[in-house]
């Protein structure tokens, strides 16, 4: 069976982008002449017809795009994928309709019953809750398309998602301390059952596992993505009978909770503890040291999701429903060997000085 031509295709034979073959199929006025006449050319030639050209559609006004965020936007995490989104649909001449829940079911509730009435032509979710379902059925029996960043759980395969690869991070991060000499290495989660968490720690543990090295149950603590868990776990760790010499924090701002805890403990980063964090959100190079962490392609998450819910819009059927986008590792100051002796940091130590302590 002959493959039906998609937005995709007819983009990449007349060499623009999916917004700006959107633009033209949606008649916007801000595409060039030379371009809107080059792109038509090509979707006559290949006999492109869009799926939703046959069906009747809701009244809307074109451009708008719901972003729901459950819980609260207090993180540059969410700012870095609004960004990519931006990029998408400023160029697909579509405007950013922010909708911040505060993790409050009254007013996801609320949202729900709004939205068969407001003119919004699709959504894209940022970690969508267990009980989603409700959401999922409300936008269908609407037509409007959706897509998911970062799911909550294994995504359903019928539901257009986009992460990373959350294993592979936790895999590269504990393998680049164990490469420094690490042995007793911490890893602190985010929320527990979140399934970017529990990729992260099993990605954690197989690294420790091939490299020989027993996971101690008091090194893997519960967390979230905060500066507040950071904090407090930090303190657990550090009060063991044998505290760990690194400590692989959940993200970036949950990081800057355990340096918090380190500077008041009087423990030196990297000489004394080593701290890996997760995302390379901007102010992870501000922190002193700068953090070495994983990076997690924030912005190309949000540049992807935003494709493919315009691709929807445009009434195609997605090549894939699932993308992971690779995560790397981003080596800066906070990183080094383990102390030369292997002996207990404790309160005692903030009143010693850095050369005592490695003496």
């Amino acid at each position: 069976m002959k493959r039906k031509v998609t937005i995709a295709d007819i983009a990449a034979e007349a060499g623009v982008s999916i917004p700006t073959v959107s633009k033209v199929l949606n008649k916007h006025i801000d595409v060039s002449s030379k371009t809107r006449l080059h792109v038509e050319s090509i979707i006559r030639e290949r006999g492109y017809i869009s799926n939703r050209a046959s069906k009747p559609r809701r009244t809307v006004q074109a451009g708008l795009v719901d972003l729901m965020i459950i819980d609260t936007m207090d993180s540059y995490y969410f700012l870095e994928i609004i960004r990519g989104m931006e990029e998408v649909l400023r160029e697909a001449d579509k405007h950013l309709v922010l909708q911040t829940m505060h993790a409050n079911v009254l007013y996801e509730q609320e949202w729900i019953d709004r939205i068969a009435t407001r003119p919004v032509e699709g959504v894209v979710f940022i970690v969508l809750p267990e009980y989603y379902s409700r959401y999922l059925e409300t936008l269908r029996s609407l037509d409007i398309p959706f897509t998911v960043i970062d799911d909550w759980a294994q995504p359903h395969p019928d539901i257009p998602s986009v992460g990373s690869t959350n294993w592979h991070g936790g895999l590269t991060a504990t393998e680049y301390l164990i490469s420094l000499g690490h042995r007793r290495i911490a890893a602190i989660s985010g929320v527990p059952d979140h399934l970017t968490a529990r990729a992260r720690i099993a990605g954690f543990r197989s690294a420790m596992e091939t490299a020989g090295l027993p996971v101690d149950p008091d090194l893997v603590r519960p967390g979230r993505y905060d500066h507040q868990s950071g904090y407090v776990e930090t303190h657990y760790l550090l009060d063991l009978p044998e505290p760990p010499t690194a400590i692989i924090s959940a993200c970036d701002q949950q990081a800057s909770g355990i340096y918090h805890a380190l500077y008041e403990r009087g423990i030196t980063i990297p000489d004394q503890m080593s701290v890996i964090g997760f995302d390379d959100i901007p102010p992870a190079q501000w922190l002193s040291p700068p953090l070495t962490t994983i990076r997690q392609p924030l912005k190309e998450m949000g540049l992807m999701a935003t494709s493919m819910l315009l691709r929807q819009i445009a009434g195609e059927q997605l090549d894939t429903m699932r993308v992971e986008l690779a995560t790397s590792l981003i080596v800066r100051d906070s990183c080094a060997a383990p102390p030369s002796m292997n002996r207990k940091i404790g309160p005692d130590d903030s009143h010693r000085s850095d050369a005592d302590l490695l003496a």
